[in-house]
């Protein structure tokens, strides 16, 4: 019971964000490029990712349109225990390619705006309205310094606090 209630806490915290603070998003995402496994290089800080290497997000198309989404994060105490959290993402406007809606807990979503893509869909810069959740994904467990660097540039003009970017470890096998 206590771990239900303390998962409602964390989404709930998660998914609200301010709808009226603009962040500009992509113009254009081809979700069947988009799918697959991402590997986390970098967030902001969270409580349900505290603790957590190896994090990786794994997106699948569904037939009814929208994306299964699997995230799933070692424990720095013990790698060999895995979390995960299964939820699932849908476009709200389909006019609008760059933002999409992640639910992991009914009846709570929040917004996952990407923010920047590279073009052959390697690396992207997630984040939220509120710019309090700021992710950088890739395809690789590694990402280079200057294509990182360009990212966080832009994360800082959108007005994330970068300074407190969590670099995320690789080092599971």
């Amino acid at each position: 019971m206590k771990k239900t209630l303390l998962t409602l806490l964390i989404m709930a915290s998660f998914l609200s964000s301010k709808s009226e603070d603009i962040l500009p998003t992509v113009s254009k995402v081809d979700l069947n490029k988009y799918a697959g496994q991402w590997y986390e290089i970098a967030r902001l800080p969270n409580f349900f990712e505290k603790g957590l290497e190896c994090i990786t997000a794994t997106y699948t198309l569904r037939e009814d349109g929208k994306i299964a989404v699997l995230n799933k994060g070692h424990r720095s105490t013990d790698k060999s225990r895995v979390k995960e959290a299964k939820g699932k993402a849908w476009r709200p406007d389909p006019a609008i390619e760059g933002q999409l809606k992640v639910q992991f807990f009914w009846p709570f979503s929040g917004d996952y705006y990407i923010i920047h893509l590279d073009e052959d869909y390697q690396y992207v810069l997630l984040g939220s309205p509120s710019r309090k959740y700021l992710w950088i994904l890739a395809r690789e467990n590694k990402l280079d310094q200057t294509i990182y660097s360009k990212l966080v540039d832009i994360a800082k003009l959108q007005g994330f606090e970068v300074e407190k970017i969590i670099l995320v470890e690789h080092d599971c096998d």
